[in-house]
């Protein structure tokens, strides 16, 4: 992930090195990084693991991330919605890689909690939700729910890897990978690890607050001093629609303008908006797809909007 000698400019002493870098974590815009030493103490050059996560990922045909730099906004939400349309083509075979070490909200939000990962001679089986859409999730290896993952950085990339490495995912249309906030260890670890064999792009969700744009804008910068393309900006919790009389009235007001602002200054497409419906958190407390329980409801609409431009984009 580390940029060419063409794709650094010239205050590269201002950007992060990469962490291929052999001046990685050594550089002036290193110096309080919580990840640091990290970058400082890796071993360089090729992963030797590059070769079997290589292999298992040319089964998958895409890859997309979904993306927030700010925690709250519904990120896991819109991954199990899109996971949940996808898969309504039989057709088609849909994978979630849930890499949110410390909060694993998926198996809650896709009806799979209580769920066991089982091993096999091929690798781990993901948890199937339906015939067609696997999920795999660090809240599966938990022994109890409530129990907190208290890891540092390193241990949290070799979960990453062996999401990427050991599990057998078979062939897949999709494979969707749901971040935690931020622009850390887990972002970096399978940027690098999925980079050999091509991401088709990333999905970067936001609210339409500044207080959350701010963040979504290190996001965005992350996903292009990584050369990972962004398919487009998602404004979630878009207004509040009431179920009964589908009035709707602005929550959280866009006082910088929203995603669409944002999106027309840097130059990225906004590919919907999602009005607030209480119901699309009651799904997802339920762990079933919002869509299927109410296909006649505004936010409905929007997703299928959102859905439809995405699989436009990378097919």
């Amino acid at each position: 992930m580390a940029p060419t000698k063409e794709e650094v400019p010239q205050d590269a002493n201002e950007h992060c090195p990469g962490p291929e870098s052999d001046k990685a974590g050594k550089e002036d815009a290193c110096a309080g990084c919580p990840n640091q030493e990290v970058c400082a103490t890796a071993p360089k050059g090729p992963d030797p693991d590059l070769p079997a996560i290589n292999e298992r990922m040319k089964n998958v045909q895409h890859k997309i991330l979904i993306l927030s730099g700010k925690g709250g906004v519904g990120k896991s939400s819109f991954t199990s919605q899109l996971a949940f349309a996808l898969s309504q083509d039989e057709d088609q075979q849909v994978g979630v890689m849930d890499i949110d070490i410390c909060g694993p909200s998926v198996p809650t939000i896709m009806g799979a909690v209580g769920e066991q990962i089982h091993q096999s001679n091929t690798g781990w089986q993901p948890v199937y939700v339906q015939d067609n859409l696997g999920v795999m999730s660090i809240g599966f290896m938990l022994p109890d729910q409530d129990d907190a993952v208290i890891w540092r950085g390193p241990k949290k990339n070799g979960l990453i890897k062996q999401f990427l490495r050991d599990v057998e995912w078979g062939n897949l249309d999709y494979l969707l990978v749901d971040t935690p906030p931020g622009t850390s260890d887990e972002h970096l670890s399978v940027a690098s690890y999925l980079k050999p064999t091509g991401i088709d792009g990333a999905v970067i969700v936001t609210t339409p607050q500044e207080v959350a744009l701010q963040d979504v804008r290190k996001e965005i910068d992350f996903c292009r001093k990584a050369n990972i393309p962004i398919l487009g900006l998602v404004e979630n919790m878009s207004g509040f629609v009431c179920p009964n009389c589908q009035g709707e009235s602005v929550i959280f007001p866009p006082t910088s303008g929203g995603a669409q602002a944002l999106a027309e200054e840097l130059g990225i497409a906004l590919l919907g908006k999602i009005p607030l419906d209480p119901r699309v958190a009651k799904s997802c407390d339920m762990g079933v797809s919002f869509m299927d329980e109410y296909p006649d409801s505004l936010a409905c609409a929007a997703f299928e909007g959102i859905i439809d431009k995405i699989q436009n984009l990378v097919e």
